[in-house]
């Protein structure tokens, strides 16, 4: 058999990448990167594999093992180099630079190296019907999972409560439900934003909630300040990039009449001394709704009545850390270790999967252009209605 190296190795086609797939897609520029159309593959080994056994795909295990010790064979001089031009290719696009020559061979081939692995082999059992889901190398692709966890997930739950401003949902009756709701289409979403590299995921969640109540009272959409928050809810127990609580952010912005607005307080990504402006005002609140814990029932209904809920979920996962697009189902999932918070925007369903419509804080490269489809109906998977909430105003 002639194995050139065309034939033996296909980690880049820029012609098979579209816009939505392509975990390097930075603004809608096309960057040729490895999908799982393109998985790490000997083409003349494994083309014929899906063919070969249409009905029965333990075969498939069988037949990648065989491939995959004779890729070992022909394939890993190529495998080598085609890495390397994939790494330079990341470190351009999410303009990473590292302080020595060591930090980098540490994490090029100790952490990107071994990412790049579990994204592919993820997608190629994806490809085999067994996820509901895609991942796909993003600006987290130098981290283990435990340094992801530490700088980007920053809800701390707490177990005392203030009764003072809180209020509990109660859900309507003899309502008809939606078979789906989308509110980023009806108008009450602001665009994704960055978080960088703070763990102020709970002041995202909490301007994203409060941004929706603002504009279903006044049909007028105004970002706010999320610095606002990280700067001066303190008092309240939030500790800034440290973590914190949506729904301390709601008390802070009753006890402090309001918070500014975006453009006044822009973000900045990290700590930073108040410097809330009273004549800059995006909105206010009175206070903050609980919805039941652990009642997907409920913030079915909350999310269909009353518009994009705050919530808190269990990102811990690599698989969250590596989202791409699909349905994210991830038994792993705690219920109630909570470490991130998020906006619920709507719900709907695929041909087979219930899902949340969820608006992440990492920016449009990660997931689906900044958002992310979590199971729904699923035993409150990953904790999505453990501790969710929203503002009066």
């Amino acid at each position: 058999m002639d194995m050139s190296a065309a034939t033996l190795l296909t980690l880049t086609n820029p012609d098979v990448i579209a816009v939505n797939q392509d975990p390097f897609n930075i603004q809608g520029k096309k960057v040729p990167f490895a999908t799982s159309q393109s998985l790490i593959n000997c083409s003349c080994l494994t083309e014929g594999v899906h063919n070969a056994f249409p009905l029965y795909k333990i075969y498939h295990f069988v037949v990648w093992f065989t491939v995959g010790l004779l890729m070992r064979a022909y394939c890993a001089p190529i495998l080598d180099n085609q890495l390397g031009n994939e790494w330079a290719l990341f470190k351009s696009v999410y303009q990473k630079q590292y302080n020595t020559t060591e930090e980098e061979n540490i994490r090029y081939r100790k952490i990107w190296e071994t990412n790049f692995a579990k994204i592919h082999q993820h997608n190629f059992e994806a490809d085999l019907g067994i996820h509901t889901y895609t991942l796909g190398m993003n600006r987290f692709g130098d981290l283990t999972n435990e340094e992801f966890k530490k700088q980007m997930n920053g809800f701390k739950a707490s177990k005392t409560k203030n009764n003072h401003d809180r209020h509990t949902f109660i859900a309507p009756s003899n309502i008809v439900l939606p078979k789906s709701i989308d509110w980023l289409k009806e108008g009450y979403v602001t665009p994704v934003k960055d978080q960088g590299q703070c763990g102020s995921c709970w002041a995202f969640s909490a301007t994203g909630a409060l941004e929706g109540q603002h504009f279903a009272k006044t049909k007028t959409l105004i970002s706010l300040s999320e610095q606002n928050l990280v700067d001066c809810s303190d008092f309240v127990g939030n500790m800034g990039c440290l973590g914190g609580l949506m729904d301390r952010a709601f008390q802070y912005i009753k006890v402090n009449e309001g918070i500014d607005t975006e453009d006044s307080y822009p973000y900045e990504g990290f700590d930073r001394l108040c410097r809330f402006d009273s004549a800059n005002i995006g909105a206010t609140d009175t206070g903050y709704i609980d919805i039941a814990a652990q009642n997907e029932d409920d913030l079915q209904l909350a999310i269909a009545t009353i518009g994009p809920i705050s919530v808190a979920i269990d990102a811990s996962q690599d698989s969250f850390q590596f989202y791409r697009s699909g349905v994210y189902n991830e038994p792993a999932c705690s219920s109630t270790n909570l470490d991130h918070g998020v906006l619920a925007v709507g719900y709907d369903t695929t041909s087979s999967d219930d899902y949340y419509i969820i608006k992440n804080s990492w920016g449009t490269s990660w997931g689906m252009k900044g958002y992310i489809w979590m199971s729904r109906n699923k035993k409150n998977q990953c904790g999505i209605a453990t501790m969710a909430s929203y503002p009066l105003i």
